[in-house]
């Protein structure tokens, strides 16, 4: 019987800010591979990585940005890719940026926006990203994440 791959390489992290009055996502917009779409920070694990230093690195050279709390959102985003054939799944993270930080982008984006997690549902191109703000909006904004899926990155 064939069997359809499944394939992980790639970390994802959702970056949240705590304001006055809410709590926003920043989403970058790409440039390259999905030109045009909005999307959140994202990557390849590169060799002798762990997929959460990937989500790391990958904040740190997208954006410039240092969470000062770093957590597994113990979920994974999953997609379909024709090309290969294959289902790519990622490790999602969970980075809360001070509010005063500032955002340097990479060349892999044009812009960056911090918007509400009801306007970030409707800028995200895929089902699979809605899905995964939906998910944090519920366990990190809603609740108190559990201290168990913080990542010590000090």
């Amino acid at each position: 019987m064939p069997e359809i791959p499944i394939r992980v390489f790639l970390a994802s992290l959702v970056a949240l800010r705590n304001t006055e009055s809410n709590t926003e996502v920043l989403l970058l917009k790409r440039t390259q591979s999905l030109e045009g779409e909005w999307c959140q920070v994202a990557g390849k694990i590169e060799e002798g990585e762990t997929a959460w230093q990937t989500a790391l690195r990958e904040l740190d050279e997208e954006t410039g940005l240092r969470p000062v709390e770093f957590y597994s959102a113990d979920i994974c985003e999953q997609f379909y890719e024709a090309g290969p054939d294959a289902i790519t799944m990622a490790p999602v993270f969970v980075a809360f940026i001070n509010p005063s930080d500032d955002v340097t982008l990479n060349h892999e984006h044009s812009e960056y926006r911090w918007v509400s997690f009801e306007a970030a549902i409707e800028m995200v191109a895929f089902g699979g990203q809605r899905r995964v703000l939906r998910e944090i909006e519920e366990a990190f904004v809603r609740r108190k994440p559990t201290k168990h899926l913080r990542i010590d990155i000090s």
